[in-house]
């Protein structure tokens, strides 16, 4: 079936929180803490496609116990940003590329593809609903979470005959408020996050979840995420929890593990990738073995490491841990390769530098 060509209708939130709380919570709005006003809404089904479309006032979503997603984690989301620029207008970094990645988190999961224009749609109209939760200043923006599950109610293993898809928006703050910060890595030698032919390059909950024991583990011994290995070998680095990695090598290049299938397509990891060549390095995507992180920053061959995201872009690795070992990348700190990568693409998505590639997408005017 077909999807209609998008159109959505909006309901008032008459609930909606006054300018006066609004601005509270703008002041210090933490991460993934608070909502905004209102959420988007559409439901897919075989005979009508992608239909319904609406912005309505947020609030719980009403499930039957037997809803499928609760027992066979049919599900998929994503996550972009809203930034605010100097003048008060409104953009999205690159959504056409979260679009493409659900369609292909989609496809893996048995779920419908959302088309682009859909979900380019739903983005809109819901910060256009709800604009004035947008936060303006240092790396603050509009956090915004599409997602889609499978909603049929229905206990049998089989692809779900009715999809429900939403977008939901939460205001953040500067994700390093005292500053970028380097952190600590640990080695997950006993868990894998996906392995070859499952869900790792899909953007689902499954994958996540799969990261939350071992993440348990790095804290429990100081670290702020965890970094995980190949499923068949254990020997070749993937990324983390839910960043991907880079090294900066002292000849100037630098490596990102190449894709493999189990690892995340990001579109920050792509960015960087693109970002990186215009400021004159080299950058290669292949293998990287758990031995070479460890020997390279012995050795000063890796002279940085860094991990990548949405949400916080870009984070300075400071080392690697492992149960009786540790690898610290060159001294310690932010160095100077990721702190002039960071800067040039965030100096991008907030308007203050020139997007020579169209990466920027106005969604509301100033």
């Amino acid at each position: 079936m077909t999807s209609k060509q998008f159109a959505s209708r909006f309901e008032s939130n008459p609930a909606a929180r006054t300018a006066e709380q609004r601005d509270a919570i703008l002041a210090d709005p933490g991460f993934g803490n608070h909502f905004t006003d209102h959420m988007f809404l559409a439901e897919w089904t075989p005979s009508t496609g992608w239909d319904n479309a609406r912005v309505v006032p947020y609030g719980p979503l009403l499930l039957d116990p037997a809803t499928a997603v609760l027992h066979y984690a049919q599900e998929i989301f994503e996550g972009l940003k809203a930034y605010v620029h100097a003048d008060g207008s409104i953009w999205l970094f690159r959504p056409e590329v979260n679009a493409a990645r659900m369609q292909r988190s989609a496809h893996r999961l048995a779920l419908p593809e959302l088309p682009v224009d859909w979900f380019l749609g739903s983005v809109r109209a819901l910060v256009e609903a709800d604009r004035d939760w947008a936060p303006a200043g240092e790396e603050k923006s509009l956090y915004l979470r599409p997602f889609m599950f499978a909603s049929e109610v229905f206990l049998g293993v089989r692809p779900s005959q009715h999809v429900t898809y939403s977008v939901i928006a939460s205001p953040a703050g500067a994700y390093f408020a005292g500053g970028v910060q380097a952190v600590s890595i640990w080695l997950s030698t006993d868990y894998s996050r996906a392995g070859a032919g499952g869900t790792g390059a899909a953007k689902c909950g499954g994958n996540y979840a799969a990261s939350l024991l071992p993440q348990q583990e790095a804290a429990q011994h100081g670290c702020a995420q965890v970094a995980f290995l190949d499923s068949t070998e254990h020997a070749w680095v993937e990324e983390l929890g839910g960043m991907n990695l880079y090294f900066v090598h002292s000849d100037g290049s630098i490596v990102t593990p190449q894709l493999s299938g189990s690892i995340l397509e990001g579109v920050t990891r792509d960015s960087i990738m693109t970002i990186a060549r215009d400021l004159g390095h080299e950058v290669v995507e292949r293998r990287v073995g758990i031995d070479e992180w460890r020997s390279g920053t012995a050795d000063g061959t890796i002279t940085e490491v860094f991990a990548c995201g949405t949400a916080a872009v870009v984070t300075p690795v400071r080392s690697l841990k492992w149960d009786g070992g540790e690898a610290v990348s060159g001294d310690g700190e932010a160095g100077k390769v990721t702190t002039e990568i960071r800067a040039a693409l965030i100096d991008i998505q907030y308007g203050r530098a020139a997007d020579p590639h169209g990466w920027m997408t106005q969604i509301v005017p100033g």
